[in-house]
């Protein structure tokens, strides 16, 4: 079984400031550094898969701006791969597959921004493509949401998500316990 890192939607426009700000992103890519660090120093594939909006109305992401690039805290290095999306899938309409294919990769270690959105639709779309995954639920994060005018907070959801892809989908984890699984 090979392994790689897939880093989703690590970008400006979710950090402070951005225009569209998540819940708690710079501890969540704090984690994912860590994560990408021990990539690095094994040597094992990283893939960056960066999120831009094809409509130029689009409130974030959008294309030539400051907000799509991926934050320098996990900037992609020379020789790893940034694999371009313009759904919350993936996979979808991106050459992620065949790359994967082409390299024997058949397990995946997730994290990354939205956990209700791309990060559930992406471990979904792997487990239906037949990878193994590794969800590091700390080195996600996500937004607070609104449900029939009840607000849900960012913590909520994004437990919720956790626990529904949990066993069924993914192996969650936090990082520290997938790192040490490497000492």
């Amino acid at each position: 079984m090979k392994k790689a890192l897939i880093l989703i939607d690590i970008q400006n426009d979710y950090f402070t400031g951005g225009r569209f700000e998540l819940n708690q992103t710079d501890a969540a890519a704090q984690n994912a550094k860590s994560a990408l660090d021990l990539f690095r120093k094994k040597g094992l594939p990283v893939f960056h898969i960066q999120h831009i909006n094809q409509n130029p109305e689009a409130p974030f992401f959008i294309a030539g701006s400051e907000g799509v690039k991926i934050h320098a805290l996990v900037s992609p290095l020379p020789g790893e791969r940034v694999i371009i999306k313009n759904t919350p899938d993936s996979f979808y309409n991106t050459d992620l597959l065949p790359l994967l294919q082409e390299l024997s990769i058949d397990q995946l270690v997730i994290c990354g921004m939205m956990s209700h959105m791309c990060i559930d639709t992406t471990v979904r779309s792997a487990k239906r493509l037949g990878l193994s995954i590794e969800l590091l639920s700390d080195a996600c994060t996500t937004r607070d949401l609104l449900w029939e005018n009840t607000p849900v907070p960012a913590e909520l959801v994004h437990a919720a998500f956790m626990a529904a892809l949990q066993h069924t989908f993914a192996d969650v984890k936090d990082t520290p316990t997938f790192i040490k699984s490497y000492a």
